[in-house]
Parts: C-alpha cells; sequence; structure tokens
C-alpha cells in the first residue's frame, strides 16, 4: 500500500500516471462476502462499463452507502488494526483513501452539529444547528434539533407514548443549509433514492435533510422503527412488517461476551432510574447487538426500496449509535470499548458483503466517518497526572444561578440559565425581569460560569454574531460553532479533559480527543492509500458532490480531496489544495 504522505508512487512523482486496475474488486478480500456470493461478485465487477464517468444521472455508481459512527475517535482504526480481519474496517484502511488527520474545525463536537456538518459540508455557523437542544424563548423550554410541532410519529407503539406531547415528530427544518442528499435529488429530479436510518432521530434526520424518501430511527422504549408524518403518512409495508416481527425481542436477555468469553453486559430486563422497565435504547443500545439490530433494518430498506436499481445513484446514510451510548459511560480506553470495535468491525464486514451481493461493490461507494470523538475518562487521566476532572451539571449549574440571583435578585432565587456544558442557555424573561438586555445577560452568565470552573474563557452569542472574537485558530473554531438560533447563548471553554458529567466522560470541546474523527472511502474513484494530508468532515460532501457531477449543498466549504483521486477523475498533479475558508 502506499503512503500517500511522501506523494504517490516513484512513477508518479517522476512526472507519470501511475497504472491502476480498472475494478477495484480486484483485490476484494475474501471475508467480506459469504464464499457462495464472492464469485458472482467478482463477475459483476468484472462486467461493469468501467469506462463510463462516474456521474449520478447515469447511476454511476448506482449507490452510495455513508457509515457514520457516533463518537468513534479516527486513533480506534490504528489502535485495533492489528485485530481488524479482513472485510470490515480493513475496506478502507488497506483498500480505501483514508485521511489520517481529519478534524473538526468547530467547538461544539455534538451529535446534532456533526451531523450536519458532514452532509452539509458546512459548520453550524452556516447549517444553524449549533447543539443537539437548545432554549426556545417562545416555548420557554429546551427543544431538540430537530422536533417539529407541525408533524407527528410514525409508526410509535400505541402504549407508548400516550400523551400528545411524546406525539411530536420530527423533521429537519432547523437547517438552514441542504444537504448532498437534497442536491442529488435536484439534480437527478428526484430520480435518486435517499434515505438515513439511525437509533436516534437527529442521526437520521439531518444527513437525510430536506428532501430524503424517508429518515428512520427507533422508539426508544420498544425498538421499533419509526419516521415522521414529515416523509410519510405511515410506514411503507416491509418497515410495518419489520416492526410486527418484533426482530429486537431476540436482543433482550442474552450476554455480551468478548472474544475470551468474558460477560460484558448483560440485556437483561431491569429496571430503569425512575422505576419503569428500562427500554431497548437504554438496554441493548449500549451493547454490539444493538448495531447488528440496525444493520438489519438497513439491509431490509436495500431490498425492499430497491436501492441501486434506479436510473440515478442512490444514498443510504447509516448512523450506528452504540458506540456513543457505551462510550460515555466506561470512556474510549476500556476493554468494553474495544470489544465493541471489534464487533462492530465483524458486522460491517457482514453488511459490506450484503451490499456486494445485493448491489455490487464496483457499483457501490461507500464512505466512513463520525460525529465527534470523546474524551478519556477524567480519572484515567488524573493517573497519568493530567489535569482532568468530572464536574457534576446539576452542582455547577445551580452555583451560576445562584451567583446571578444574587447579583441581580438578591434575597429571590432564579433560573436564569439552563447548562448544557459547556454551554449555557439563557432564561430571557428572568433576565427581562431584571430590566437586562442581551449583551450583559449574556457575560454576566460568562463570568459566572468562569466562577464555577470554566476558568479558561468564554464566548458570548453577541460576540460570535459580530465576529469579536480573537483571531487565533481557537477563536476561529468558536465563529464556526455559531449559530442565530436557539435565543440566548453562552459557549464557556472547558479546560482539557475536564467534562460536565459526574462520572463517565463525554464531548463537546475543541480539543482533538473531540476533533479527530475518521474520514476514508472506498470505491473505484478513489485511490488506495494512507493520506496525512490535512482534511475535515466538511470535504465528505465536496468531495462526493464533485464526483457524482453535481453541485456541492448550498453553504458547503469543503475541499474535494483530490489527492485521493484515481488519475481517470483528477488533474495529473500532486499538488494539494489548502482547505477553503469558511463563508462568513
Amino acid at each position: 500500500m502506499r503512503d500517500a504522505h511522501a506523494g504517490t508512487s516513484t512513477s508518479f512523482r517522476a512526472g507519470r500516471s501511475p497504472v491502476y486496475t480498472t475494478f477495484a474488486m480486484s483485490f476484494l478480500p475474501r471475508s467480506i462476502a459469504p464464499r457462495p456470493f464472492l464469485a458472482l461478485i467478482l463477475a459483476a465487477s468484472l462486467t461493469l462499463p468501467t469506462t463510463a464517468p462516474a456521474s449520478a444521472y447515469n447511476a454511476h455508481p448506482k449507490l452510495v452507502v455513508v457509515i457514520i459512527i457516533d463518537q468513534f475517535r479516527a486513533d480506534y482504526l490504528d489502535r485495533y488494526r492489528d485485530q481488524f480481519p479482513e472485510g470490515g474496517f480493513r475496506l478502507f484502511l488497506d483498500h480505501g483513501a483514508n485521511f489520517t488527520d481529519c478534524n473538526y474545525d468547530y467547538a461544539n463536537t455534538r451529535t446534532a452539529p456533526g451531523h450536519a456538518t458532514l452532509f452539509t459540508g458546512a459548520y453550524s455557523n452556516d447549517h444553524g444547528i449549533v447543539a443537539n437542544e437548545w432554549w426556545d424563548p417562545k416555548k420557554k423550554k429546551m427543544v431538540t434539533s430537530v422536533e417539529d410541532d407541525s408533524t407527528k410519529l410514525v409508526g410509535a407503539p400505541a402504549d407508548q407514548a400516550p400523551a400528545d406531547q411524546a406525539r411530536i415528530g420530527a423533521s429537519p427544518h432547523n437547517l438552514l443549509a441542504d444537504t448532498l442528499g437534497d442536491e442529488l435529488k435536484l439534480a437527478t429530479q428526484g430520480k435518486s433514492r435517499v434515505f438515513a436510518v439511525s437509533l436516534k432521530d437527529r442521526a437520521a434526520i439531518l444527513p437525510g435533510g430536506f428532501a430524503a424518501d424517508a429518515t428512520y430511527w427507533i422508539d426508544p422504549k420498544s425498538g421499533a422503527w419509526i419516521t415522521s408524518t414529515y416523509y410519510r403518512p405511515d410506514l411503507p409495508r416491509w418497515a410495518h412488517d419489520f416492526n410486527a416481527g418484533n426482530r429486537a425481542a431476540k436482543y433482550w436477555d442474552r450476554d455480551w461476551k468478548n472474544d475470551n468469553g468474558d460477560v460484558l453486559r448483560s440485556t437483561a430486563h431491569r429496571k430503569a432510574r425512575d422505576g419503569s422497565e428500562a427500554g431497548f435504547y437504554e438496554v441493548i443500545g449500549s451493547t454490539p447487538f444493538a448495531n447488528e439490530y440496525e444493520l438489519e433494518f438497513a439491509k431490509e430498506l436495500v431490498l425492499y426500496e430497491n436501492l441501486g436499481t434506479g436510473p440515478a445513484t442512490d444514498l443510504l446514510v447509516v448512523s450506528l449509535s452504540p458506540n456513543d451510548i457505551l462510550g460515555h459511560q466506561v470512556g474510549p480506553d476500556s476493554p468494553e470499548m474495544a470489544a465493541m470495535a471489534l464487533a462492530l468491525d465483524r458486522e460491517l464486514a457482514e453488511f459490506f458483503g450484503f451490499l456486494g451481493h445485493q448491489v455490487g461493490l464496483a457499483n457501490t461507494w461507500i464512505a466512513l466517518s463520525a460525529d465527534h470523538g470523546v474524551s478519556a475518562l477524567p480519572d484515567a487521566a488524573k493517573k497519568l497526572r493530567i489535569p482532568a476532572a468530572n464536574l457534576g451539571v446539576g452542582k455547577l449549574e445551580a452555583q451560576i444561578n445562584a451567583t446571578l440571583a444574587a447579583q441581580f435578585s438578591p434575597g429571590h432565587p432564579a433560573s436564569y440559565a439552563k447548562l448544557d456544558y459547556p454551554m449555557a442557555w439563557l432564561n430571557q424573561e428572568a433576565f427581562a425581569a431584571a430590566r437586562i438586555k442581551e449583551p450583559e445577560a449574556e457575560a454576566a452568565v460568562g463570568e459566572a460560569m468562569k466562577q464555577a470552573g470554566l476558568q479558561r474563557n468564554y464566548f458570548t452569542k453577541s460576540q460570535l454574531a459580530a465576529g469579536a472574537i480573537p483571531n487565533t485558530a481557537l477563536g476561529k473554531k468558536f465563529l464556526n460553532s455559531y449559530s442565530p438560533e436557539g435565543g440566548w447563548y453562552v459557549m464557556g471553554v472547558p479546560e482539557i479533559y475536564t467534562v460536565g458529567s459526574a462520572t463517565g466522560t463525554d464531548h463537546a470541546s475543541p480539543f482533538t480527543y473531540d476533533t479527530h474523527v475518521p474520514l476514508a472511502f472506498y470505491g473505484l474513484p478513489f485511490r488506495p492509500g494512507t493520506y496525512r494530508t490535512h482534511a475535515e468532515p466538511v470535504d465528505l460532501a465536496a468531495t462526493l458532490a464533485s464526483l457524482l457531477g453535481i453541485n456541492a449543498p448550498t453553504h458547503s466549504v469543503g475541499r474535494v480531496l483530490t489527492e485521493a483521486l484515481a488519475p481517470a477523475t483528477h488533474a495529473e498533479s500532486s499538488e494539494v489544495r489548502e482547505p477553503a475558508p469558511p463563508v462568513r
């Protein structure tokens, strides 16, 4: 394999084009597919009209699949590389274009912003998704990034959510930019089909964009797959039958064991903290069984929606959530996380085998990335004499509000701010009662946050809106994190390895352990190799759009990763362009 850090092959450095095979299947690992299917997959690759240029308009490729792993740090691929057999992650590591220096250039490393960034090719200052949830000054409560009062849930079990509030659906209505899938639908006049699935609503909806044919996520209690009336009035027959078959039941009351046979977790029924029966998301969501369940649903979607069989390129996004659910609890360096990575590797190998049989890997492009990384457990960092802490968000919030009450309403406690560490959302009514306007209110909250433990710095929404930020790398990350949505807020700058939770760990910092994620591609246009040139997650949408011959998403600031493209699809040059600066 070539290491693209130093250029390419000797012949390429000497000014001559290197020779490449015309079909990627010539090095397809045996374990990608069950052996009876391997000959069929190879035969399909040989019959592909490889002289046709890649174009969404003529279904070359037939299918683009983007795998997003929630809370998957880029260093995991190197850490466990020697333990990965052929077929899963090694499809990208050995036979794909793997960018090892891919970092988000913003500070708000959360699930919703990350998924929006990957598919809009923009940061929060352009796509508008600043956090997973925010304070809505009109509703006077926190709302999620995707909840939409004008829609209802579709497919949720009738006995799970009887209250009208719990039936509120979801949509991409908060996005301020369109997505790769939207541009694909526009370019092909709706002929392309676009779907996204995840355990989490935001991780399906935001990648799918406005024009997706459907996005699916699970009812947390039952594990049933659901959607919203934004997309369709009812579930398609195949999804209804999937739920009716109670496919989630087989993952209950099982032991998750590592390769040595040690039991890591049990999915036995248990009580939740409030005394009710704990649901699918809580019990099974932190095990590899939930990845298996989601990939099982994704395969049904490919089959019954006939993806990869139409006149234009189709897009499927699969966002896998269990890594995040487990990682918050045990941290990135635990035996459980290692076992999760190895289990996911096997599950991906099986899924890629399915795609090879169903669509043909020579007809498919596959991309891999993540929405964010995660901090080491603070206790683990402290053992190595690295400054770290679990702060406890409840205690912090109480301290911040006590400081503000002493300043603005002595003797009268009030809830001035809601803390979603390291961000604070301001209760505008409370400040209005004290006749305090936005800039002064945000500055007061920022100072209260510093007193409570976020001592490094803070940036207010007013500062960010005015661009009144230091011209530094850190300042740029916070400018890219700005959004006009969500009422008044303050973004705190945390200390390293310092998280808001009282136990476990978290993300949402501007530091490399949260920003460094995988970015890898597999398919005919990509020149296999390890690329150490700088890349960002915004480059995913720009690169795929360019290769498909469609417009990049409306607010895309990513660059086309030309250094990883085979000669048939890029100019003969070893020059690497610097990333385009974000558009303000």
